[in-house]
């Protein structure tokens, strides 16, 4: 360690704003800020490093109070922040505040990202080691957070001779997502409660420790700091809080480790005191070196501003006041080095080697004057010899001697014990230098007595004004103490007073209560006729449900009746349609005109026919499109008159629903009426058993006063003085009566007005609870109403979308069939009448021309015989077109419900994947919780048998890039090591895709299935109780190695256990991946 440095405790104060408890009970603000390092309460001021008041936010806070200790920590100080108040004045929020909200959060979850951040931005060349824990004290009893299995640890002392808790359990983290894991799954183990004054009252006081470890890879050089983060329970009176039961024991408890803690700080503070009672509480045992030993300590006082929580603030403020004067002594957590203690070694043994050399040289100068022969058994020969040696000389060698001997390390020789005895001998020998030390030593001796003196006087004067401003303050309590009693007595007298009057009410309000009861009765009866009327009315209404519901039946079989009709219509339209179809397919075929045998005649009869057919085909065309305008304008009256049904029915079934309102409201007041005539009966029976205690008491009273009055008219002229004392008792007992009628009277009209509040108010909770149902129910009907309308009329309007896209698609066939006749049919006339004319004009010819060859007539023949082989080749193709067309026609309703039934195959199939889907989602997240459950008690099992001393995997981390920014040994090249690395823990490389052989550690909150994924190629060493391990390149030897790691049941965690390392790939691993 290095050289050490005294420091004070840094104190800051913070005040909470007023809560809305505190406001309503007209709680006023005592607290006056007049700079940023004082606080005024109530004319006295209290002074400390920083006042924050209750509009400062939660990053100034921490800006101000606990930023600059990171640095220390990293630097390898030790650390400490508590935070010390009443209950409910802020410290979990101040210490933790919202862990997961930017803005809100506490010191806790800041000072975590801040330590980060300061290792990502220091030299690359150092590691670091993080492991935090994380106990509470309850019961005074050290509890683990992250375990509660163990519920009792202890505290021991290291080699250093510093407390730890032996135990707990200790966690290596790489990045603040882990720490603020750690967090959450203690924070969810922590004994919380509800009092009077805090809904979320800590019953422990919370200690997490962050424990940091560096080493410089070039120097070697280690340095470690703690950092412990205490969240202490609140000082409660059980006055304010209502503690009770558990929570009082623990009330107890809290304050019982206060004042433990507060004795510490007061021992320290006055600074004179040997012993410090540390051991007087487990808590105050952590915190030994934070309170007057090695750490930069920090004190947040958490106060209440109000005026309620006045003497309790007070408290708390000269808490922090006599903590302010506490030294601590800090230094610097450093780890030699072998080189360094090589060094330091020989220093040490050259200052050694000078320190002996300067001792012969004054023993040679002590022989030369011969006293090393001193006889200090024979005084007289001692003063010859000293006579002869020099008094100047004498002085050098005492004064060096003495040097000699206070700054050598090793103990002096026998030699020079020896010289130095004969050194003190010739001084002492002097008779003048005797008498001067002689004086000197008193002088110094009456110096010290008076400094002592001069330091209990202060210290006693310091006392003195201590009690002195205890005692005024006492005084100024005990004066509004009394006036308060006073206010109290006055009061107490006034209603004293007030209740004498009452007394007289008594039989009066006897009286009324006859009287109101007699009206009870009365409504009662009323109440009961009123609940027969209801009963017929209930009778009449079931029965006109019953009727609308026979008409709502009726009205249902009408419609259903209307949407067969028109299911059916439609279907004889839809063959209709087809029939037309084929009609229109099938006329055209019937033309056969035999080629060869064409007139003048034949030809128009053809023409004739054609046009004929031509005709009729599109009388049919618009005959269907008249009966199609005719389906839509029925369809229409249909739907017009459907919603008419819908609205009637709809107005039935409100009309339904009120009924049934009215029915429910009307059963419910029949149920609060005969639960209100019940009451009444059960407090006419009280009111009645009351009359008649208080008459028997009364009976029994005036009897005994009417013999006690017999008794002293006998004895009246005898014992005079018994009169008198009888007279008192008798006064004494009148009194008595008087107060026990009026506290009778009194608790009888309170308990009554009492009756009458809590009845009203839970008739008025009835009759909202019961309108709230009706409501919920109402709208719960009318949604699901609304539901099936809506998709009914989805349902509708598809089978009218799809109604009207098969009307326009068979319109479009019907257009296009139109124009493919029409086009045909011109044609085939167009080429009838060229052909026609073709032969008339060659029988002209033929006629003119009968002289000519043959070799002509064979060519024209030859030619009449093509031409009429192509008429017959398109008259095949015509007839052949029109019945594919015909064909098809009688194919296209099939082809549709063909296509409709698969449309619904595949909406089913889909319907059925998503389902198996949704299954199979289900039972992955089932087998996926089976699987983490199954790990769970595999690991806790292994805890178990490996106990509580083994190691950790160790997690450092290396500055110089964000989190997450390379893994140490995770298979990479050396120049990717420049982030944070994490050795054989959890950590994620720049990116997934340039270092795929990512492995996890057993504490990385990853599955081990993505692990297991990212197995191959990842060098590792597994050690076993020592320092060596085995190197492995593939999978099936990582895989090996794991199970001779579990066979050998490695330990993991505890002090003095090697922890597993992921060690850094080699370049022939590389090479074999490449």
């Amino acid at each position: 360690m290095s050289d050490p440095s005294e420091c004070s405790i840094k104190v800051v104060c913070r005040f909470r704003p007023m809560n809305a408890a505190e406001t309503a009970a007209g709680s006023r603000p005592i607290s006056k800020f007049p700079a940023d390092d004082t606080v005024n309460i109530q004319g006295k001021v209290f002074t400390f490093d920083r006042v924050f008041k209750p509009t400062t936010t939660q990053e100034q806070v921490y800006n101000l109070a606990a930023k600059a200790i990171v640095k220390d920590v990293l630097e390898g100080y030790n650390g400490t922040i508590f935070a010390y108040g009443q209950t409910s004045s802020g410290k979990t929020h101040t210490m933790e505040g919202v862990l997961h909200d930017f803005s809100q959060r506490g010191i806790i979850p800041r000072i975590v990202d801040d330590i980060f951040n300061h290792i990502y931005s220091m030299d690359e060349n150092l590691e670091f080691h993080i492991k935090v824990s994380y106990v509470e004290v309850y019961m005074d009893k050290i509890r683990d957070l992250l375990d509660v299995q163990k519920t009792n640890l202890s505290v021991h002392e290291d080699k250093n001779r510093v407390p730890y808790v032996k135990g707990a359990t200790e966690r290596f983290v790489s990045s603040p997502e882990e720490v603020m894991d750690t967090i959450d799954e203690g924070k969810n183990n922590r004994h919380v409660a509800v009092t009077n004054m805090n809904e979320h009252s800590s019953r422990s006081h919370s200690i997490f420790l962050i424990h940091v470890k560096q080493e410089n890879l070039e120097t070697e050089k280690k340095l470690h700091g703690k950092l412990y983060l205490v969240d202490l329970a609140g000082s409660e009176k059980v006055s304010k809080t209502g503690a009770e039961g558990t929570v009082l024991d623990e009330a107890k408890n809290i304050n019982k480790s206060l004042s433990a803690l507060g004795n510490v700080v007061s021992a320290l503070a006055e600074g004179k005191k040997a012993y410090i009672p540390y051991r007087d509480s487990k808590m105050t045992r952590i915190l030994q070196e934070a309170l007057g030993g090695n750490s930069r300590t920090t004190i947040i006082i958490c106060a209440s501003p109000s005026s309620y929580n006045e003497f309790e603030t007070k408290s708390t403020l000269m808490f922090g006041q006599r903590a302010k004067t506490i030294k601590n002594t800090v230094t610097v957590n450093l780890e030699l080095t072998a080189e360094e203690w090589r060094k330091k070694y020989e220093k040490e043994k050259e200052k050694n080697a000078k320190l002996r050399a300067l001792l012969q040289r004054y023993e040679a100068e002590v022989s030369k004057y011969g006293l090393e022969t001193l006889d200090l058994t024979d005084p007289a020969l001692l003063d010859t010899q000293c006579d002869a040696v020099p008094v100047d000389v004498l002085k050098g060698i005492l004064s060096d001697k003495s040097a000699v001997v206070d700054n050598t390390p090793a103990p002096p020789t026998i030699e020079a014990v020896n010289n130095n005895a004969n050194v003190q001998a010739v001084a002492v020998s002097d008779e003048e230098m005797r008498k001067f030390e002689e004086e000197r030593t008193q002088l110094y001796l009456q110096l010290d007595e008076k400094d002592n003196e001069i330091s209990q006087q202060s210290v006693m004067v310091e006392k003195l004004n201590c009690q002195m401003m205890e005692q005024n303050e006492l005084l100024n309590q005990t004066r509004r103490d009394f006036e308060t009693l006073q206010m109290e007595m006055n009061r107490l007298q006034s209603e004293n007073d007030a209740a004498k009057e009452e007394v007289k009410e008594v039989l009066q309000a006897l009286e009324e209560l006859a009287v109101n009861y007699d009206q009870k009765s009365q409504e009662v009866e009323e109440k009961m006729k009123e609940n027969e009327q209801l009963n017929d009315e209930l009778s009449q209404k079931q029965t006109s449900l019953r009727s609308t519901e026979g008409e709502l039946q009726t009205i249902k079989e009408v419609q259903t009746h209307q949407r067969k009709r028109v299911s059916e219509m439609m279907v004889s339209l839809l063959k209709d349609l087809g029939e037309i179809g084929l009609t229109l397919g099938t006329k055209p075929a019937d033309t056969n005109i035999q080629p060869g045998k064409f007139s003048e005649n034949t030809s128009g009869e053809v023409n004739g026919k054609i046009e004929e057919e031509f005709t009729m085909a599109r009388l049919f065309v618009s005959k269907m499109k008249s009966e199609v305008k005719a389906l839509a304008t029925r369809c229409q009256t249909l739907e017009t008159t459907n919603i008419d049904c819908n609205k009637k029915m709809d107005e039935n079934e409100k009309e339904l629903g009120q009924c049934r309102m009215l029915i429910q409201q009307h059963e419910v007041k029949m149920r609060s009426l005969i639960e209100s005539m019940k009451d009444v009966e059960h407090k006419k029976r009280s009111l009645e058993e009351s009359v008649d205690s208080l008459n028997e008491e009364l009976a029994q009273l005036h009897s005994q006063e009417e013999l006690r009055v017999a008794a002293l008219r006998d004895k009246e002229e005898k014992h005079a003085e018994k009169i008198e004392s009888t007279l008192q008792m008798k006064s004494t007992l009148e009194k008595q009566i008087e107060s026990h009628r009026e506290a009778h009277q009194k608790q009888v009209a309170r308990l009554r007005d009492e009756i009458e509040q809590k009845q009203g108010h839970i008739d008025q909770l009835r009759d909202q609870n019961q309108k709230m149902i009706l409501e919920h129910e109402k709208l719960q009907s009318d949604y699901e109403k609304l539901k099936e309308e809506e998709a009914e009329k989805s349902r509708k309007l598809a089978e009218l979308t799809l109604q009207t896209d098969r009307r326009q698609q068979a319109q479009a066939d019907l257009k296009g069939l139109e124009e493919t006749v029409a086009k045909e049919l011109q044609t085939l006339h167009n080429l009838r009448k060229l052909f026609v004319q073709d032969l008339q004009q060659r029988v002209k010819r033929s006629q003119n021309n009968e002289d000519d060859d043959t070799g002509a007539s064979a060519a024209q023949k030859q030619k009449i015989s093509f031409l009429e082989n192509n008429l017959d080749q398109l008259t095949k193709v015509h007839k052949q077109l029109v019945r594919d067309n015909a064909d098809l026609r009688c194919e296209l309703p099939k082809l549709e419900k063909r296509l409709r039934a698969t449309a619904e195959r595949v909406k089913s199939l889909e319907a059925a994947l998503k389902d198996a889907k949704e299954g199979a989602m289900r039972d992955r997240k089932r087998y996926q919780h089976e699987v983490d459950r199954i790990k769970d008690a595999v690991r806790q099992r292994n805890m178990a048998r490996r106990g509580h001393g083994g190691a950790q995997v160790a997690k450092p981390i290396r500055p110089g890039q964000p989190i997450g920014a390379g893994i140490r040994g995770g298979g990479g090249s050396p120049g990717m090591s420049n982030g944070p690395s994490i050795r054989g823990g959890s950590g994620l490389s720049p990116s997934r895709e340039q270092n795929p052989n990512i492995m996890n550690s057993p504490t990385s909150p990853r599955g081990d299935a993505e692990s297991s994924r990212k197995l191959p190629n990842v060098p590792v060493a597994l050690p076993n109780r020592g320092e060596t391990g085995v190197r492995m390149s593939d999978a099936a030897d990582f895989k090996d190695a794991m199970r001779s790691s579990r066979a050998r049941k490695l330990p993991t965690g505890g002090p003095g256990v090697p922890a597993v390392q992921v060690v850094p790939r080699t370049s022939e691993s590389s090479e074999a991946k490449s």
